[in-house]
């Protein structure tokens, strides 16, 4: 089986908590119980992004070593918008295997097929008044988004998208990343990023023959989400 769930924001590692937040108190006791209640080390499980608030790669051990050793099945990786600590794919890659954390795979500009669907993805990111930096990061990221597809191409099966930011909250759409989506015919696109209240205002439903759904740690109860 797969499943989903992102934004967990671990601070193992660091003076971060999260549990001062309303609706996160206790919640790494609830998520281990809510995930290993139902997933085995058969499953793989797509994490959607801030992951860990380190701010560099070998500080995010203690959290990595959390999300391979306590959670149970196999995981694949996206950037959120908080994992500053996020490398290359070689020098993830090589961190990972460095430490043992077997269990963690990454997904950055390529794709995943697991038990006939193919996962992509990438960060995403939102356009906040039309700043040209952002719409330069916008473009960049519907690109990687677009080489992800393009590998789960190849693969075959479902193509479904796992992206860290909404495409489209509110009356706000995110075009760039939208029209990648359809071009390459995903009927199906999970996301995160949004937090506490914001969450109310969360697209769970179809919008022009695809369906979106919200898997944000809190919003989702800290119990991941079953894709397939």
């Amino acid at each position: 089986m797969i499943y989903t769930i992102g934004g967990l924001h671990l601070s193992l590692g660091c003076d971060k908590p999260m549990d001062i937040f309303s609706g996160w108190s206790n919640y790494l006791e609830r998520l281990e119980e809510n995930w290993n209640r139902k997933i085995t080390a058969d499953d793989t499980v797509v994490l959607l992004g801030d992951h860990s608030w380190a701010l560099k790669l070998e500080d995010s051990k203690k959290d990595l070593e959390y999300i391979h050793s306590r959670l149970n099945g196999k995981k694949i990786l996206v950037k959120g918008n908080h994992d500053l600590w996020w490398q290359t794919m070689n020098k993830m890659n090589a961190f990972v295997e460095s430490n043992g954390f077997d269990t963690i795979r990454f997904l950055f500009n390529n794709a995943y097929s697991v038990e006939g669907i193919a996962i992509c993805g990438t960060r995403g990111w939102i356009r906040e008044n039309g700043e040209p930096q952002d719409i330069k990061i916008l473009s960049r990221e519907a690109g990687r988004l677009e080489l992800s597809l393009q590998a789960a191409a190849k693969l075959g099966g479902e193509k479904v998208a796992f992206i860290h930011y909404p495409p489209i909250y509110g009356s706000e759409e995110n075009v760039l990343i939208t029209e990648v989506l359809h071009k390459y015919g995903v009927k199906r696109c999970y996301y995160a990023h949004l937090h506490g209240a914001s969450v109310r205002g969360a697209l769970n439903g179809e919008r022009a023959g695809i369906t979106y759904k919200l898997v944000s740690a809190d919003g989702v109860g800290f119990d991941p989400i079953q894709v397939n």
